[in-house]
C-alpha cells in the first residue's frame, strides 16, 4: 500500500513541469506566508487540475468541471496547456473577473444556477451525455493529492512552522494539507467565512451536512457541503487535537485584503485572504512560542477595489 506522503511526492514529480513553485516569505510582524495566489491561473487549484488530468488521462471528449470560478480557471488553463477541450459550468454568483479568466484560457463557459451545487449537477449531466472527464473541484483523490503538493513545497521552504492557517471551501486544499501533515507535528487552522461554514458544521455533526452559502467569499469558499475525502482527513486530525476550526466575519476578510495590498502590494481575492483574516482579527490567536504560517491561496479579483 502506498504511503500518503509517497503519493503526494509522486504527484509533485508528475505535475512539476506544469505548475509554479510559488514563493514563501515573511509578512513582517504577522506570520510566515506562502504566496499560492501567484500560482498559474491565480490559485492553488491548478495543482489538482493538472494532477487529475495527467493521472486519469483525457479522451477526445475533453474535460468538464463545475466551479465558483477558480477551479474552472485552473481546469481551463490545464486543458489549454495539454491541448484538450474544456467545458466549465459556473453559478451566477461567480465573479466577472473569474468568468473572463476562464474564457481567456479558451474554455466553453456556461453560467447558470444560483449556487455551485446547481452548476455541479448541470456539469455532471453534461459529462454523462458527452463522455468528458469530470475534474471535481475538491472531492476526488487525484485532485486532493494535487493540492497536497502545496503543503509539500511549503514544508521545504519554511520548515518548522507550528500552525498552518488554511482557508476552507469544499475541503480539497485542507484535505491535501491534512494528508501531507497526518504524521507530522504541525496543527492546521481551518478557516471559513461565517457565511460558508460547511466544515465547522460537519465537524459538529460528525459527518458532511448541508450548510448555508453566502457572504463576501462565497464565490470561492461557498461549497454547500464539505467533500467526503477532505472531511475524513480533517476529522482525523481534529480528533487528534491537531486541527482547529475557525470562522471569520466578512469585515475581517475585507480588512485582511486591504492590509495585504497596502503593506505587500498583493492583490488577493476575499477567499484568498480568509486565512490571514483569522490571525489579524484575533479569531485565532497563536499560543506562546508558536511559529504560524498563512496560506494566501487566490488572486482572481478586480484590483480596482483595493486602491
Amino acid at each position: 500500500m502506498t504511503h500518503p506522503r509517497d503519493a503526494v511526492q509522486a504527484a509533485h514529480r508528475l505535475i512539476a513541469p506544469d505548475i509554479r513553485e510559488t514563493p514563501a516569505m515573511l509578512l513582517p510582524g504577522i506570520a510566515a506566508a506562502k504566496l499560492e495566489l501567484l500560482q498559474l491561473s491565480g490559485s492553488f487549484k491548478a495543482r489538482g487540475a493538472f494532477h487529475r488530468m495527467r493521472r486519469a488521462g483525457v479522451g477526445a471528449a475533453g474535460v468538464i468541471a463545475a466551479s465558483g470560478g477558480n477551479h474552472g480557471a485552473a481546469v481551463a488553463a490545464a486543458a489549454q496547456a495539454l491541448g484538450v477541450a474544456a467545458e466549465i459550468f459556473v453559478p451566477a454568483i461567480s465573479s466577472p473577473a473569474k468568468q473572463a479568466l476562464i474564457r481567456r484560457f479558451g474554455a466553453a463557459l456556461t453560467v447558470g444556477g444560483a449556487t455551485y451545487d446547481e452548476a455541479r449537477q448541470a456539469s455532471e449531466a453534461r459529462a454523462a451525455a458527452t463522455g468528458a472527464l469530470v475534474v471535481h473541484a475538491y472531492d476526488q483523490q487525484e485532485v486532493l493529492e494535487g493540492q497536497a503538493t502545496c503543503a509539500l513545497e511549503w514544508e521545504r521552504q519554511q520548515p518548522g512552522l507550528s500552525h498552518l492557517l488554511v482557508a476552507v471551501g469544499g475541503g480539497g486544499l485542507l484535505g491535501g494539507f491534512a494528508t501531507w501533515h497526518a504524521a507530522g507535528a504541525a496543527t492546521l487552522v481551518a478557516v471559513e467565512p461565517e457565511g460558508c461554514p460547511c466544515l465547522a458544521m460537519a465537524l459538529q455533526a460528525g459527518r458532511p451536512v448541508p450548510a448555508p452559502v453566502g457572504g463576501l467569499a462565497a464565490d470561492s469558499l461557498g461549497a454547500r457541503q464539505v467533500g467526503a475525502l477532505g472531511f475524513a482527513r480533517a476529522a482525523a486530525l481534529h480528533a487528534a487535537g491537531r486541527l482547529v476550526s475557525v470562522l471569520v466575519p466578512d469585515a475581517a476578510i475585507a480588512a485582511a485584503r486591504r492590509r495585504l495590498w497596502e503593506e505587500a502590494r498583493l492583490a488577493s481575492e476575499p477567499g484568498g485572504a480568509a486565512a490571514l483574516a483569522a490571525l489579524l482579527s484575533g479569531r485565532w490567536a497563536p499560543p506562546p512560542g508558536a511559529r504560524p504560517g498563512v496560506l494566501l491561496c487566490g488572486a482572481n479579483t478586480d484590483p480596482a477595489g483595493l486602491a
